[in-house]
């Protein structure tokens, strides 16, 4: 996705980092236009209503991510693919910690008034994972349910990655993003029960 340039990007950034160290609630436009730079007027050029503001955050942030795992994935199948998605989707949040610590806030809340569109994305990135899923075959031994069942496994998929990013950013940032991704990949690997 195309990141703005001048006044709107710096707007976005600046909400992003105001959001991740104070939730969207704790954060007002005044203190986004002030930490961006701007006038409260062209704050408000560009998002007219803080809504606006953090759902375009929101929807850039996972947009983002969803071609983080589809350029991750390209040309791999199964259990491969999956190793490339999480070892991406880590580098990536490890690249971007406020956006991380946001996602992580905001993706599963339901009062939001851009949830129907953060939904709808979600479900984008989440099908990166389904087919990968799909070829391990592995998830026949568990189900019948078909490809609710398949996106439910890509939800738990994503949700340890992301758990496992916030945790490592929060509590060990100097760990290697490599032991990062081969804990995650080993707790999903199944390994665990034998």
């Amino acid at each position: 996705m195309p990141r703005e340039s001048g006044t709107k990007r710096a707007i976005l950034d600046a909400a992003l980092e105001l959001a991740a160290a104070n939730g969207i609630s704790g954060t007002t436009m005044d203190d986004v236009a002030e930490r961006a730079g701007v006038a409260k007027g062209s704050l408000y050029y560009n998002f007219s209503a803080k809504d606006k503001l953090f759902e375009t955050l929101l929807l850039e942030g996972v947009g983002a991510l969803t071609q983080c795992l589809r350029t991750a994935r390209s040309g791999l199948e199964g259990w491969t693919a999956i190793e490339s998605m999480v070892r991406a989707l880590l580098e990536l949040l490890s690249e971007n910690r406020a956006l991380a610590k946001l996602m992580a806030a905001e993706i599963l809340r339901t009062d939001r008034t851009w949830q129907h569109s953060l939904h709808l994305l979600r479900q984008e990135a989440l099908a990166e994972f389904v087919e990968p899923i799909r070829q391990t075959g592995g998830w026949n031994a568990v189900d019948a349910g078909g490809p609710d069942r398949l996106t439910l496994i890509a939800g738990s998929v994503f949700g340890a990655t992301l758990m496992g990013a916030l945790d490592w950013l929060v509590f060990d940032p100097e760990r290697p993003v490599q032991d990062v991704a081969s804990s995650v990949l080993y707790a999903l690997s199944g390994r665990l029960n034998t």
